[in-house]
């Protein structure tokens, strides 16, 4: 798998901490992540659903517009967001729809639904 890039500012924490940037490396993006049980397609939106239930819009954003490379579609997010609200509460849910809402613009203008 292709390591997702870390943010800059998760870059600069990773250079200060380097045995956090080996455990997200080895442990997380290797073990965790290449386990067989779930498809990358299927490991995102369970992400993308624990980052929305702690609110998590930054790290949201990012791992959605991973999700769109790996084929999730805009009208999944809108079901993850919907599915959000009523198991995590109300904030949560619209806290994953800011998180998507420049995709959603965006594909407004395009004219086109993913």
């Amino acid at each position: 798998m292709t390591l997702p890039t870390a943010s800059s500012e998760s870059a600069r924490i990773y250079e200060q901490v380097p045995e956090l940037a080996r455990l997200r490396k080895d442990v997380l993006l290797g073990d965790v992540w290449e386990q067989p049980e779930l498809s990358r397609r299927d490991r995102i939106l369970v992400t993308l659903g624990v980052l929305a239930a702690g609110g998590k819009i930054d790290e949201m954003k990012a791992w959605m517009s991973r999700g769109l490379e790996a084929g999730i579609t805009l009208d999944e997010l809108r079901g993850l967001i919907v599915q959000v609200t009523f198991y995590a509460g109300w904030p949560a849910g619209l806290a994953a729809g800011r998180a998507a809402l420049a995709l959603f613009e965006a594909e407004g203008k395009q004219g086109t639904v993913k």
